[in-house]
């Protein structure tokens, strides 16, 4: 199975509308599987008092506050559905990340779209993470910033709310058990349903929020803890700089990438200057190609196009010197040259002491 690229344009459109589409086409062009973006409502996801992380005190204006600025990068609900038809008509994924109920709302029943990300962000929301998981939706969890014990408890949120809408729930506990709480949440995730619904459904993202990531800071071993410990299949978020990280990624085992994207990383906002190009873009795809092409079946033995090449590198036993039919093989007579076409070195053994059926002439291959 191909992993799944998804190039994250999030609010790198700063707003704007042909801007939002030149960033689906670079994302056509790159072969991404899919393009991301970020619905929200400012008001409904943050305070007016809510200051800015520190890199976005960079990157934007240090003086506004993060209400300010989100509310000068949301993408209007209305833009969402030429949006969608323009990723429908260049066959294309539409993508985007709901940050508040109201556009948890839009995205499944008016946009309709059919694969949920929950960011790192949202990941102890466990209303929001009930209600995506009330969708019956896929979701993509990325779990930046949390322990083992916080993924968990929001899987079991997740598998509560599938078995919910599924009418399994109460099949895993009494009747106190089908109301949303704590040890709910735990009967669900502990339940065979509760495993079976959430391998069905659920991917984790490993991902380190900090923009950018440092390389010390990556940790890509987490994506095997997590798999270890969850089953679940595992992908990586990265906002580390360049491209190197998400193909090692891939090689590792991620079945999902998520990667930002720009159309140019000098552009003001808070997430271009750790975007990838279109160039890079496509360059990060192209090796994730050949990583998954490298990786192969997972048997050793030699490719058809090396056979020939044995014959080449490989050795065989050789007569050191003329060699009468009737006298033994012995450590004297014999030696080991190219090319591999007659007996293997590893006879060499077998034939000391045999005697030769055929005469031999010095470099002859026995």
């Amino acid at each position: 199975m191909s992993t799944f690229i998804i190039a994250e344009a999030g609010v790198n459109h700063n707003g704007n509308l042909e801007t939002a589409r030149q960033l689906i086409d670079a994302a056509v062009a790159a072969g991404a599987d899919a393009v991301k973006f970020q619905t929200f409502k400012a008001e409904n996801l943050v305070t007016q008092h809510a200051g800015k992380a520190a890199y976005q005190k960079i990157t934007t204006d240090a003086d506004e506050n993060q209400l300010t600025m989100l509310k000068r990068l949301e993408l209007k609900y209305e833009l969402h559905f030429q949006l969608l038809a323009y990723c429908q008509k260049l066959g294309i994924e539409f993508l985007s990340t709901a940050f508040d109920f109201e556009s948890l709302d839009f995205l499944v029943r008016k946009l309709g779209v059919e694969t949920l990300k929950v960011p790192s962000g949202e990941i102890t929301n466990g209303p929001f993470l009930l209600a995506h998981a009330q969708t019956g939706k896929p979701i993509i969890l990325s779990t930046g910033m949390a322990t083992l014990g916080e993924v968990e408890t929001a899987l079991g949120v997740l598998a509560f709310g599938y078995l919910a809408i599924a009418g399994d729930i109460g099949s895993v506990g009494s009747l106190q058990q089908r109301q949303p709480s704590s040890s709910a949440f735990q009967q669900a995730y502990s339940s065979a349903q509760g495993q079976a619904v959430l391998r069905e459904k659920v991917t984790l993202l490993h991902c380190t929020s900090e923009y950018p990531t440092p390389m010390e800071n990556i940790n890509l071993k987490a994506m095997d803890v997590l798999q270890q410990a969850f089953g679940l299949r595992v992908g990586y978020s990265d906002h580390s700089v360049g491209l190197v990280v998400p193909v090692a990624a891939v090689a590792r085992g991620a079945t999902v990438i998520e990667k930002h994207f720009t159309l140019d990383r000098t552009q003001q906002g808070p997430d271009h200057k750790v975007s990838l190009e279109p160039d890079e873009l496509k360059a990060m795809v192209q090796g994730i190609r050949d990583v998954e092409k490298a990786l192969g079946q997972g048997l050793k033995g030699p490719q058809p196009m090396e056979l020939e090449n044995q014959k080449v590198v490989r050795k065989s036993l050789v007569a050191r010197c003329p060699i009468s039919s009737g006298e033994c093989f012995t450590e004297t007579n014999l030696t080991i040259k190219r090319p591999g076409t007659g007996k293997s070195p590893m006879d060499y053994w077998v034939l000391l002491g045999e005697s030769s059926n055929r005469n031999y002439d010095a470099d002859e291959l026995i």
